[in-house]
């Protein structure tokens, strides 16, 4: 281990249970002991290595992972028709058909749009990747907060009292026997989005020869750099992060602070330009620097209101989106970094993480490592060796950055007073039944969220699901349409009386079918999305006139996400959560369990059409109607 870099040997975890009875007053030794309990490491850490310097192991396997193919112009043009059909009127269909047609035609403009991405395919190692980077991230300016950054709740975990000693390696990961590309796990420590006025950049520090050793800690808006090593360069244990913790904690006690984060959740042009301004100031940019360096910040949040049992979940979920907004905890962020640990008084805890450096697989694996790792016992000696005051980073307000910050306030209560999240546990099952009846979990619960759309809405709607890329080099993702022709059929029938139990079944086998084949196309990098952006994205390199297919209503009505969806499974008994990507839509995250499921479902009030309660538990209807019509079926009984 001592040659490698572990992403995985900085992780701090909490736990919560001890900060339910700790009030925000100067702690006695007393508490301080009860409080480290729920803010401690998940075990030694070891000296930081820069990737660069990683012998062989993690290089080797990168250059022997395969590049991203670009699929067939033709197949891609059949494909997207499929996708369509569900979705688009004939008549519009119609006029998509022809202009795919004319698109496709020998020595057309498809046709050299294509051969311009083959081209680009050879001379890069990711024909997508920044692109992808760029398009999704970089040149969005929408706020981060809730429109990209995904949040993660944790349950009230018991963790272990005392912390081992990290010596394993970061393993490659498999998908299908296949190795998976494990670049991201390299992007999340020490990285920080930086604003611009008109494109974003992502800054890494880890890849420098002599990565960052500190952390930063925010407590009433107040931020600190907590070193983790000593100065011989071994790793503070327990009760040293102890000691600089409660430090920390009794010297940010006053809560009438200036919430310099919350000027990180606004509207990028707008952060772009406040945050020029503010580190004109030498003091203002050392301090930005300290935090976009950090391997990553811890939150402890003050309380945040009382909610019922029932509301908890939906509660702390908000809390990790979005801090609660500006009376709460929202200007206790740094929302541009990558990494954010959010430990609540009441016990709520999880973390939010900025979207541009990695997805949600490789956080959530650093999670399950991480709790599982704190279940490890094993006692480290602690030198008797006295420590410096953790840094408090000093900002020179200004009345211009004052005013940025106000304003800042404003859009993001208007942002916490329009989002609306449902979290739920379905206790009736999880991943068992559908195996029972030889089903992918992913396929049969997307087909439970068709049908909870169609019974809502009567109609269909274009659905977005996250697929993995990691087969290939530098892959990030690709989209499985769930909603098609097949999900179609049997949403339509599922409520129809007129049709029989057994064909309903057949229906529901068929879309399920459907779905894990358009899952599989699309890891093996055969979907249609990132083929037809690769394209769009060539004409504008190529500065020609914009093909009719992008200019065409079929190609905006199959890009508006009404339902937005991602499974992040874990083996952590947790749930993301993210914002809608449309207007009048839904975000629903879900992590699939051996006997339960745990779903995230998001919308705006500011739709009347939607709403995510009702969303909720119109998708708990629908798989246990699918469960009671796969076991009162002869057919499907095994």
């Amino acid at each position: 281990m001592a040659t490698e870099y572990n992403i995985t040997n900085y992780i701090t975890v909490i736990d919560p249970q001890a900060l339910t009875s700790i009030s925000p007053t100067l702690l006695t030794i007393s508490q301080a002991k009860d409080l480290w309990y729920k803010v401690k490491p998940c075990g030694r850490l070891v000296r930081p290595v820069a990737p660069t310097r990683i012998p062989g192991r993690y290089l080797s396997h990168q250059e022997g992972l395969p590049k991203l193919p670009v699929p067939s112009l033709q197949q891609t043009c059949e494909r997207y028709l499929a996708t369509l059909e569900p979705i688009v009127d004939e008549e519009e269909l119609s006029h998509t058909k022809e202009l795919l047609a004319e698109f496709q035609k020998a020595g057309g403009v498809g046709e050299r749009l294509q051969k311009g991405l083959e081209r680009r395919a050879r001379k890069t190692e990711n024909w997508l990747s920044d692109w992808w980077l760029t398009t999704a991230y970089l040149d969005y300016r929408m706020p981060v907060v809730v429109h990209s950054s995904p949040g993660v709740v944790l349950p009230r975990l018991e963790f272990s009292d005392r912390q081992g000693q990290m010596s394993e390696t970061l393993p490659v990961e498999y998908l299908g026997g296949k190795q998976l590309c494990m670049n991201q796990y390299y992007q999340v420590l020490s990285s920080c989005r930086v604003p611009g006025l008109k494109r974003d950049s992502v800054v890494n520090h880890a890849h420098r020869s002599r990565p960052p050793t500190h952390i930063t800690v925010v407590h009433n808006f107040q931020f600190f750099v907590l070193d983790v090593y000593n100065s011989d360069g071994t790793p503070l244990t327990v009760d040293q992060l102890y000691m600089q913790l409660e430090k920390v904690w009794s010297s940010s006690l006053q809560t009438n602070k200036e919430p310099i984060g919350i000027l990180t959740s606004n509207q990028r042009n707008s952060w772009g330009k406040a945050y020029n301004n503010l580190i004109k100031d030498k003091t203002n940019k050392d301090s930005v620097r300290a935090i976009q360096k950090s391997i990553f910040t811890v939150c402890l949040d003050a309380p945040m209101p009382c909610v019922s049992d029932e509301l908890y979940h939906s509660r702390a979920a908000v809390q990790m989106l979005h801090g609660g907004g500006s009376r709460w905890n929202s200007g206790n962020r740094w929302f541009d970094k990558t990494l954010q640990f959010i430990i609540g008084e009441d016990g709520s805890c999880g973390l939010m993480y900025e979207h541009a450096p990695a997805e949600g697989p490789p956080i959530v694996s650093l999670i399950d490592h991480v709790v599982e790792y704190t279940k490890k016992s094993e006692m480290v000696r602690t030198p008797m060796v006295p420590l410096p005051m953790p840094q408090k980073l000093r900002f020179n307000i200004t009345p211009e950055i004052k005013k940025d910050i106000e304003k800042a306030k404003q859009n993001m209560n208007i942002m916490v007073h329009d989002l609306d999240v449902k979290v739920i546990v379905f206790s009736h099952f999880g991943k068992n039944v559908p195996k029972t009846h030889k089903m992918s979990p992913d396929a049969f619960i997307q087909m439970g969220l068709q049908l909870a759309y169609y019974r809502m809405y009567q109609r269909c709607c274009a659905t977005y699901e996250s697929a993995s890329l990691r087969m290939f080099k530098l892959g990030r993702t690709d989209t499985i349409r769930s909603c098609s022709i097949d999900s179609a059929n049997f949403v339509k029938a599922m409520d129809d009386p007129a049709k029989q139990k057994i064909e309903k079944v057949t229906l529901l086998e068929k879309a399920v079918k459907a779905h894990r084949a358009y899952t599989d196309m699309a890891i093996h990098g055969q979907a249609i999305d990132r083929h037809l952006l690769g394209l769009k994205l060539q004409a504008i390199e190529d500065l020609t006139s914009m093909p009719e297919i992008f200019m065409d209503t079929s190609y905006a009505v199959a890009n508006h996400y009404n339902l937005s969806t991602s499974q992040v499974p874990a083996k952590t008994d947790c749930v993301m959560c993210f914002g809608p990507v449309a207007p009048d839509g839904y975000g629903v995250c879900y992590n699939p369990m051996a006997e339960h499921i745990n779903f995230a479902v998001s919308a705006f009030n500011s739709c009347n059409e939607t709403n995510a309660a009702h969303m909720a538990q119109r998708l708990e209807e629908a798989l246990l109607d699918m469960r009671m019509l796969l076991e009162s079926t002869p057919k499907a009984k095994l």
